[in-house]
């Protein structure tokens, strides 16, 4: 490899397909392993010489790193959140970054749905009855749940995955609600939804799933008083960001019977363990943060954050950008960084 390749750190080995195009193209710096997470101080070390960083969920990228990283110029974030990175500061310095939108979008939209029905129709609680020895006779009353064909679907958050669930609501023949900051008349056109203030959402909605972005304004939007607010029939379904959720309230909602079941991807802190009292409750079903994770999906994932790594490197257009509206303003993109006509 020539030492004209930009140097660029990678927070964890990724698919095969983003490993070779990073390869291509830079000097590669990798935290080589797959399951945990690299330790503060290492990932401090290696991004010291680094011009490009491409980040997981994982790492928090703040002034810290940015202090640590004095030839940083882009950093890619193998998520379509990116809560953990200080945009700021980043936009501050100079230093794009980037995202990976729409690739997981269904995948993260069908999962949404199997928390739903899998919460709905007490499918987790059955198997554990089964393990336990505890299946006897039928009666009219064994394991009852609620319907999902033909109630009504209300989606917190009117974005990408916002209205992929609402889609898949059609098939059921729901009634469709949203709620988002601002009405979207191109998501009522596509799925026929229809825009509900907050809380009349979570009053007439049978099943409430969280899809928005966590920022200062969302975090901690779900208490007590929000889920007091929802049916006793009523399922949550969070695929969105635990910190949107105030997880000790939500615990005794569920004990208290309201909303009656829960479907939760992601937790306040991550990753919970086997103590935690959500998974204590019969009517919770937890999963270990799997919205994205399909092969397919996370290899698209991972190539996207390659190529915006890539481009941003080498002066061509980026496909998924963050803050390249806000670094231009302040005079700082270049004017190749500009968003592709591949645009995601």
């Amino acid at each position: 490899m020539s030492s004209a390749r930009p140097t660029v750190y990678v927070t964890r080995r990724l698919p095969e397909p983003a490993m070779r195009l990073l390869a291509e193209t830079c000097l590669v710096s990798l935290w080589d392993e797959v399951e945990r997470p690299v330790p503060r101080d290492k990932f401090l070390r290696g991004v010291a010489s680094a011009e490009g960083l491409l980040s997981l969920l994982t790492e928090r990228v703040d002034a810290e790193v940015l202090a640590a990283a004095p030839r940083l110029r882009v950093v890619a974030n193998m998520a379509v959140g990116y809560d953990n990175i200080d945009v700021a500061a980043c936009t501050a310095r100079g230093v794009l970054v980037t995202n990976t939108p729409d690739v997981l979008t269904e995948t993260t939209a069908d999962l949404a749905w199997a928390l739903m029905l899998a919460a709905a129709r007490r499918i987790v609680e059955g198997q554990r009855m089964i393990e336990a020895g505890a299946w006897g006779p039928w009666h009219p009353l064994q394991m009852v749940g609620v319907d999902v064909y033909g109630a009504t679907l209300g989606v917190v958050g009117a974005g990408r995955i916002g209205g992929a669930v609402l889609r898949r609501g059609r098939g059921f023949a729901m009634r469709l609600l949203y709620h988002n900051r601002h009405p979207a008349p191109a998501l009522e056109a596509a799925t026929g939804a229809v825009y509900r203030p907050f809380e009349d959402l979570l009053r007439e909605s049978d099943f409430v799933v969280v899809t928005a972005p966590l920022t200062p304004a969302t975090r901690g939007m779900l208490g007590a008083r929000e889920f007091a607010l929802m049916r006793d029939t009523a399922v949550f379904v969070n695929v969105a960001r635990g910190p949107l959720v105030r997880e000790d309230e939500l615990v005794a909602a569920l004990r208290a019977g309201r909303p009656r079941a829960a479907g939760l991807d992601v937790f306040e802190r991550e990753p919970i363990g086997p103590e935690h009292p959500l998974l204590s409750l019969p009517n919770c079903v937890c999963v270990p943060h799997i919205g994205s994770a399909t092969l397919t999906t996370r290899t698209r994932m991972a190539t996207l954050a390659a190529e915006n790594l890539v481009a941003a490197l080498t002066g061509r257009p980026l496909l998924t950008p963050v803050n390249l509206t806000e670094l231009a303003a302040l005079g700082r993109g270049a004017p190749s960084w500009e968003r592709g006509a591949t645009d995601r």
